[in-house]
């Protein structure tokens, strides 16, 4: 299983990466989509809405389930990845390319509330 340092990552499986411009890409860990399987339906968050920390934005379906993706931290979605609605199989490629949204945190310092690589490392292995 692969965790990147450079992210974080929350108890539901979602990644978290700290743009530039001060976005953030979201999208599923590996171990999410190990578990899920092959990846065949994406909905994802409509751009401009506001979502709460933990609250479900985004759909994903597997030829095993449908989960809800999370929002990692508060804040407005500013954009979504259309070319992997129309080619989800991108998850199970690499689930760290394919990020899914970008949002605008309503408080940058929420980060801190996610874990590392390590912690979750830790979490998932459990």
């Amino acid at each position: 299983m692969k965790t990147p340092e450079q992210l974080k990552y929350t108890d539901t499986h979602e990644w978290a990466l700290s743009e530039a411009d001060g976005t953030l890409a979201v999208g599923i860990t590996d171990h999410a989509q190990e578990v899920l399987g092959d990846i065949v339906f994406l909905e994802l968050p409509q751009v401009g809405k506001r979502y709460a920390q933990g609250e479900a934005c985004a759909v994903i379906e597997s030829v095993k389930a449908a989960s809800d993706i999370n929002m990692p931290i508060a804040g407005v979605v500013v954009a979504v990845n259309d070319a992997l609605v129309k080619a989800p199989e991108q998850v199970n490629t690499d689930a760290y390319a394919a990020w899914m949204f970008k949002i605008k945190p309503d408080q940058a310092t929420d980060l801190v509330s996610l874990m590392d690589a390590a912690a979750y490392a830790g979490h998932a292995a459990k």
